[in-house]
């Protein structure tokens, strides 16, 4: 089948694999841009650009680590030695599966899960095709725990940076004062943590491997670097305090305006370093199935050519259909000023791109969605829609079954059109 059909399946990989990073963009935006956008520190244009050049950035840069759990961790390969076909056939259905469940909750709005959409679509198409002992169920489970406890540790660094910023700026008598000497120190934890975490592991597939003191050094370098230009920034912000307190609240919401422009093109890295894994991870292993001839291999390269095109459709799904969830997350489940979404923004880019330089395919949606409502607590409790969260949360539990009963439909499809 391979030697017959390995043009058509490479070219419905290329074509799923774009369908599936359009919704990928379409959908997660929100968790990169709904803050920055729902706090009124960018426009949405600014947003797209910066979101565009960034999760290509991302992608490519820190994209691979995740890409390689995704494409050979959760399935057993070894279970599809004998029938390479098979395999390729169950990612093209998984693909397309994913992308049409995330083409429908686009249309309506809801922020779900990618990843739940992917790895619910691989579970799917492999329990029709080889059976329950044809999944790795040890990995899914970190998968799944991770998908718990990723959102937890979001929502706490982003309770704990707002109990910090109103500590140390709001609750002062000088708060526009506080600001302008605390906001370089977080613009620079902002360059720094995500550069960090992306240089700690290497970027193998780059061919770069620093060590850890090197990794230091340079994040160091980025962060002091960041912080100059946030303090440039807050400087051009003329603002001063007054007797007022809500006055320079107010003030103090200007000067975090700017410093949100650091969080969103790190939240924009973030998302595309471990989404984009989503996308490319099944596009990835039938391209290596179909060059090698029908070798079932548990690692294979990743051309970086692959990287880049699930940025391209990321950017592409955002620029053209990313509103609607954007406004979902930015706007509705909790009120964003700019300084309460720089900390949804700082946390949630933070623990993403963790997860992405450990291999974890955590959901970019959950981490978001907790460190807004995070936030929301740090303010109270009465100040989250919990009716909305409810809803977000049921619509994340459908995710799994829905993309993965699909997957199996598809793979079947596709099975009765192929001679395997």
């Amino acid at each position: 089948m391979i030697e017959a059909y390995g043009p058509v399946l490479i070219g419905l990989a290329l074509l799923f694999g774009l369908f599936m990073t359009w919704g990928i963009g379409a959908n997660d935006v929100a968790n990169a841009m709904g803050p920055a956008v729902g706090s009124g520190a960018i426009t949405m244009t600014g947003a797209l650009v910066i979101a565009g050049v960034f999760e290509l950035a991302g992608a490519i840069i820190a994209g691979g680590e995740v890409t390689s759990t995704v494409r050979s961790n959760i399935v057993s390969v070894d279970a599809f030695v004998d029938q390479p076909g098979q395999l390729a056939l169950g990612m093209l259905a998984a693909l397309l599966s994913a992308g049409i469940w995330l083409l429908i909750a686009s249309a309506w709005g809801w922020p779900i899960s990618t990843t739940h959409s992917i790895v619910g679509s691989i579970i799917g198409f492999a329990l029709v095709a080889a059976g329950a002992s044809a999944v790795n169920w040890g990995k899914v489970t970190e998968i799944a725990a991770s998908w718990v406890i990723s959102p937890l540790i979001g929502g706490a660094i982003a309770f704990a940076l707002q109990l910090s910023i109103r500590h140390l700026i709001l609750k002062t008598s000088q708060p526009v004062a506080a600001a302008r000497r605390w906001g370089p120190l977080y613009v620079f934890l902002v360059g720094f943590i995500v550069s960090l975490i992306t240089l700690f592991k290497g970027l193998r597939h780059l061919h770069l491997d620093l060590s850890i003191g090197g990794s230091f050094a340079w994040a160091l370098a980025i962060g002091m670097a960041t912080a100059v230009a946030g303090w440039v920034m807050i400087r051009r912000v003329r603002v001063a305090d007054t007797d007022d307190h809500e006055v320079n609240v107010s003030h103090v919401e200007r000067i975090f305006t700017p410093m949100m422009i650091f969080t969103a093109c790190a939240m924009a890295f973030a998302h595309g370093s471990n989404d984009v894994a989503n996308g490319v991870g099944p596009l990835a292993a039938v391209v290596a199935i179909v060059r090698s001839g029908g070798e079932v291999a548990s690692t294979s390269g990743l051309p970086i050519w692959i990287l880049g095109l699930g940025g391209v459709g990321i950017v592409v799904g955002l620029w053209t259909y990313g509103r609607r969830v954007m406004r979902t997350i930015g706007e509705n489940i909790t009120p964003l000023t700019p300084n309460r979404g720089f900390c949804v923004t700082l946390a949630a880019s933070a623990t993403v791109v963790l997860a992405s330089r450990t291999g974890l395919p955590v959901s970019t949606t959950h981490i978001a969605v907790g460190a807004v409502v995070g936030v929301g607590f740090a303010r109270a409790i009465d100040q989250v829609n919990l009716r909305l969260f409810l809803g977000i949360i049921a619509s994340w539990l459908l995710t799994l079954p829905l993309a993965g009963g699909l997957a199996a439909l598809i793979y079947l499809a596709l099975r009765s059109i192929f001679v395997v």
